[in-house]
């Protein structure tokens, strides 16, 4: 699977971004996409997932009520919508998938897509 992400940039507090993901090859094997993000000095957390087959969503704590996920399925496509945002929320952003089932499951990254949020 390959992912390709966009849609970062810098931006004012308060202000919006939208993320986008693409994914090709072996798509249909996707169990869930998420968003995890990656703060100066700190370990990759998880900012939003969803799973394919029952759209179910699950968000961080810091995130839930400003950022929504969602998935076109049609275009293989993932989004994070971020309203409201902090500087706290600056990061690289990366789209990950659960792929696969039993000992063929993986996990893939994409390249990373920067957020600067300034105040």
């Amino acid at each position: 699977v390959q992912l390709v992400e966009s849609g970062g940039g810098l931006v004012q507090a308060g202000g919006s971004l939208r993320l986008s993901c693409v994914a090709s090859g072996g798509t249909s094997s996707i169990n869930a996409m998420g968003w995890y993000r990656r703060e100066p000095g700190n370990q990759r957390v998880l900012v939003a997932a969803i799973a394919t087959e029952s759209g179910t969503t699950t968000y961080a704590a810091s995130v839930k009520g400003r950022f929504t996920i969602s998935r076109d399925n049609a275009k293989n496509t993932m989004y994070l919508q971020m309203n409201s945002l902090k500087p706290e929320d600056t990061a690289v952003y990366y789209c990950n998938v659960d792929w696969g089932t039993g000992t063929s499951r993986r996990i893939y990254w994409g390249q990373g897509t920067q957020v600067t949020v300034s105040s």
